[in-house]
């Protein structure tokens, strides 16, 4: 009976099982230790393009007999011979296996070959009549037996829930998920190689923090029980990458995973990863130049080029990018003025005038960021640089020189993705404690997102941090970008999902 004919998923499972027994029963290990190949896929395709339709190649010998390993993604019996797509992380080969190459013995065990399993196979390389290069079989052995059929059996695993949950099914059905996070992995060498090759030093710091710190955002809470205390995960490395600047580092930068018991959404996810960097002597406009550089060459390096699309939108990273006040973007996008007034209830009938709805506990900071997120966001498809932000939303960032009232911030976007978040530090330590003083007040009047006091922060403050710039990098966001992807989910390779 063919798998085809089995109805439910055990059965599936167990006919697989029935085969794993008659593979054993005649001798052999359907689960074996090692394979040695000569080619991967991919590279046998690159090696024998050139060869011609019918021909076998015409390298010298000891090319000649191949071995190639893969799983098995689709098998085409015709009665005297098999037609076996094999796949690796490189490629897809076909594999002819006749009867008359491989003997009528051998030839009788394909029947114990499913689709998902893992089988080595040596031969010789012609390219068919059609043009296929494909490896003409005289030998196949049993790798791994597939014991679980894959998603419609290859043919594509649709339900985003499953793709998910079940990441490794996915990657298995959908060939071009290995190639999302092929380009994830690449984004993120070609950044760590840029920032080395700028004298930037990469360190690692805490993941468990005994005060939550670096952003604005509600933690995730868990125990040490030797110190029998609790600890936070991340939700930055801020606090103590601006210690090592202060310990006498000058460039620092980490690649790491942050964690923030926030909502979940097509731009958020609790668990996500962050490029962060400290540039001692710099300020933010300075950086605002470098982070341009750094980011058209990571995408470029990626893409392939300065153009590619996006949902839809034509996206063109060419430098210069255009550059503009937060409060000149909300008058150019949202039609209102933010900047004439600093009054908070005046900045909420204007926000509301144009639809925006703003709660009762949100002050003149939250108002204008609120705006800009529902007003001016949606239009920022072309890569921008919005900059100077109201001080009550950067806790940590220097009061811009010449008003009180701004900090010295910006935020690159691209295709209306925020991919960033940078300052000029804040370094006077008296400062910054009577900015933390005002976050502990919106924590104890139920901001549960506010930040804490950090008392060992201000003492290293107070040894001496050199003028500083800041840059933190949403690595996720950023791939997204580069992939296409709408959602954040389909860069990560293991989402948190909901309990089943």
């Amino acid at each position: 009976m063919t798998e085809e004919h089995h109805t439910t998923e055990q059965e599936l499972i167990q006919h697989r099982i029935d085969k794993m027994e008659r593979i054993r029963a005649r001798g052999d290990e359907p689960f074996k230790y090692a394979f040695s190949r000569t080619l991967t896929l991919g590279e046998l395709c690159r090696q024998f393009e050139a060869l011609e339709a019918g021909a076998t190649e015409e390298k010298p010998a000891e090319l000649t007999a191949q071995a190639l390993a893969g799983r098995i993604v689709a098998i085409r019996d015709q009665g005297k011979s098999n037609w076996i797509d094999l796949r690796d992380e490189s490629g897809k080969v076909q594999v002819f296996l006749g009867k008359k190459q491989v003997g009528e013995e051998v030839f009788e065990t394909l029947k114990d070959l499913n689709i998902g399993d893992f089988i080595g196979v040596r031969g010789a390389v012609r390219r068919t009549r059609r043009g296929e290069i494909t490896l003409w079989a005289e030998s196949y052995e049993m790798l791994t037996k597939s014991l679980r059929p894959a998603a419609e059996k290859f043919h594509g695993l649709k339900d985003v829930e499953t793709r998910y949950r079940r990441r490794y099914l996915d990657m298995v059905s959908n060939p071009e998920v290995l190639e999302t996070f092929r380009k994830r992995v690449t984004l993120v060498n070609v950044m760590r190689t840029w920032l080395a090759s700028r004298g930037f030093l990469e360190v690692e710091t805490p993941m468990l923090h005994p005060i939550p710190g670096g952003a604005t955002a509600r933690p995730f809470i868990t125990h040490h029980n030797t110190y029998d205390r609790d600890l936070y995960l991340r939700v930055a490395p801020e606090l103590y990458l601006k210690r090592l600047i202060v310990g006498g580092f000058e460039r620092v930068f980490e690649i790491n995973r942050c964690f923030r018991n926030e909502g979940v959404d097509t731009r958020h996810n609790p668990e996500f990863t962050t490029m962060e960097l400290y540039e001692a002597y710099q300020d933010y406009m300075g950086l605002m130049e470098e982070t341009e550089d750094m980011l058209v060459h990571v995408i470029e390096s990626v893409v392939g080029g300065p153009s590619f699309q996006y949902q839809g939108h034509a996206i063109d990273v060419t430098r210069p990018w255009k550059r503009m006040t937060l409060h000149d973007a909300i008058r150019e996008h949202a039609g209102i003025d933010l900047e004439s007034t600093r009054d908070r209830d005046e900045a909420a009938r204007r926000a509301e005038s144009i639809g925006v709805d703003i709660a009762p506990n949100m002050d003149y900071g939250k108002i204008v960021d609120e705006v800009m997120s529902e007003r001016v966001q949606p239009h920022l498809i072309q890569p921008t640089f919005l900059y100077d932000y109201p001080i009550e939303i950067s806790p940590l960032a220097k009061k811009k020189r010449g008003d009180d009232t701004l900090t010295e911030r910006f935020q690159p976007f691209i295709a209306c993705l925020e991919i960033g978040n940078a300052f000029s530090e804040l370094n006077d330590p008296i400062d910054q404690r009577a900015r933390f003083e005002q976050q502990v007040g919106l924590r104890e009047s139920g901001d549960d997102e506010a930040q804490y006091l950090d008392e060992d922060f201000i003492t290293a403050l107070e040894v001496g941090m050199p003028p500083t710039a800041g840059l933190g990098i949403g690595i996720d966001r950023l791939a997204m970008l580069v992939t296409d992807s709408a959602s954040i989910r389909e860069v990560i390779m293991f989402p948190q999902l909901r309990t089943v």
